[in-house]
Parts: structure tokens; C-alpha cells; sequence
């Protein structure tokens, strides 16, 4: 009797533990446990350490709740301004609600890849070639406000979505790098005609100082004599001004002129003497 009570107690303890083995469920940190009982939803959300489960009744869907990174294929599509272009971009997205996640969507993350994809394309058609260039950050939130729309529904919030690179044809590049030359060569001859303008101007009121003083030319050509003799290694040709010699007759002209010294008296000539 006592056997047969032991081997009962036996039987059932190992029935036990074959059932809680089967039942049991871990639940990780950055997960959710949605459960369907006959195919039915479960309301309670499965929360993160050990849970049971009823075998051949329950399932589990372990549901992920980090944010995913997902990389959107490139994208080949006409700008508004008929530019081919090839644009691919990446997309952050997390489960919100993980019954909506497993409901009402069969596979969450291809939904969410195509809904992307779909969208990137009709940003490509709806944008300028400059505003995808130079304003990918007006272009990012207006993708992030088609992909979640949708997406919210899915039990999905997307976090960002950048545009990660916009590949040209080699003749677009090559027209825009003729164009930013030109726009480079265009600020240089601007800049130039600037400087030259305003050394100009600076001539002009120097040549009027020395209009006035005409010894300040010959300082300044002094000056430019000191500054060229130091290269020892060049021949010097230096003009003589006209002003310099204007500056010397006015000086001339000035000194009061001396008086002439007297002429000297004429010798009496002598008389040859005449043949009788």
C-alpha cells in the first residue's frame, strides 16, 4: 500500500513538473508577452520575469520594445525639377503597443520598411534637387509625419528618419561643380574690382596731398628706391618724374638771378705803318 501511495506521489509530482515546464515562460526586460488563448486575446500584458501559461491553450508572443534601426534600400526617383536621383535613408522606430503589434498587423517591421520606402519616393518626387541637397532637415520631418501616421495604428511610434545619402548622375556633378567654379571665380572678380575700387580712391587722395606738396614725391620715390635696392639680386631702372623736374624749374625760378659781370674793355688795335 505504502509503494503504491509512493509511486502515485511519484507519478504525479513528475506530472507536475513535466507542467510547469511546459508552461513556464521568461519574459525578458525589453520584451512584452501578448497571449492568445484559443486564439482569443488575452487582455493582461505579460510583464517583463517568470510567467505561466496554460499549455496547448496559450500562446506567447514575446514582442521587442527597443527602438529598431532599420536601414531603407535606395530609392531611384525624378525630382520635381527632373533631376534623377538615388536617395536612401535610415529609420528609428519602437513598439508602443504590443497587442496592436501582434493584432492588427501581420509583420510590423515589413510594414513599416515598405511604408518607408513608399514614402521616401514621393518625397524624392515632390522636392526640389536643392532642397534634398541643403534642406534634408525640413525633408526628414515631413518623411517621419507620412511613415507615422500609418504607423500608429500598427502600435508603432517612429522615433527619427534621416536621409542618409542623395547619389547624382556623373553629368549633374560635373555641371555643378562648372557651377560652383564659376560662382567662386564670379566672388573673386568682385572682390578684386572691391579692392581696386577702393586703392583707387586711396590714390586719388594721395596724389591730391602731393599735388600740394610737391616734396612729398620725391620722399615717396625715395622710399621706393630704399624698398627696391634691398633685392641685390635684380637691376634697377628707375623713371625720373616729370613732377621732380616741374619741382626744380619752380625752384629755379624763385632765386632771384644774379648780375652779369662787365665786359671786359676793347684793346686799341695799332696802326701798321705805310710805305713812302
Amino acid at each position: 500500500m505504502v509503494e503504491e501511495l509512493l509511486t502515485a506521489g511519484a507519478a504525479v509530482a513528475a506530472a507536475g513538473f513535466v507542467y510547469v515546464v511546459s508552461a513556464a515562460r521568461v519574459v525578458k526586460q525589453y520584451e512584452r508577452g501578448v497571449v492568445l488563448r484559443l486564439g482569443r486575446l488575452r487582455e493582461n500584458i505579460r510583464e517583463p520575469g517568470f510567467t505561466m501559461v496554460v499549455p496547448g491553450m496559450d500562446r506567447l508572443h514575446k514582442v521587442n520594445m527597443q527602438i529598431v534601426t532599420m536601414p531603407v534600400p535606395a530609392q531611384d526617383g525624378i525630382t520635381r525639377d527632373n533631376v534623377t536621383v538615388r536617395v536612401d535613408a535610415v529609420i528609428y522606430f519602437k513598439v508602443i503597443d504590443a497587442a496592436d503589434a501582434v493584432i492588427k498587423v501581420e509583420d510590423y517591421r515589413f510594414a513599416v520598411s515598405q511604408m518607408a520606402q513608399t514614402s521616401l519616393r514621393s518625397i524624392i518626387g515632390k522636392s526640389d534637387l536643392d532642397d534634398l541637397l541643403s534642406n534634408r532637415e525640413k525633408l526628414n520631418q515631413g518623411l517621419e509625419l507620412m511613415i507615422d501616421s500609418p504607423a500608429l495604428g500598427w502600435g508603432v511610434q517612429i522615433d527619427r528618419v534621416e536621409i542618409k545619402d542623395v547619389s547624382l548622375p556623373e553629368t549633374m556633378k560635373r555641371s555643378m561643380a562648372r557651377q560652383a567654379e564659376a560662382d567662386r571665380e564670379r566672388r573673386a572678380r568682385v572682390i578684386n574690382a572691391d579692392a581696386e575700387l577702393q586703392a583707387s580712391k586711396k590714390l586719388a587722395q594721395a596724389a591730391h596731398e602731393m599735388a600740394d606738396e610737391p616734396a612729398a614725391l620725391q620722399l615717396r620715390l625715395l622710399q621706393t628706391v630704399v624698398a627696391v635696392a634691398a633685392e641685390k639680386n635684380s637691376t634697377l631702372v628707375l623713371p625720373f618724374p616729370v613732377e621732380l623736374l616741374r619741382f626744380l624749374e619752380r625752384s629755379t625760378q624763385a632765386q632771384p638771378p644774379s648780375p652779369a659781370p662787365p665786359a671786359p674793355a676793347a684793346e686799341p688795335i695799332p696802326k701798321r705803318p705805310t710805305a713812302a
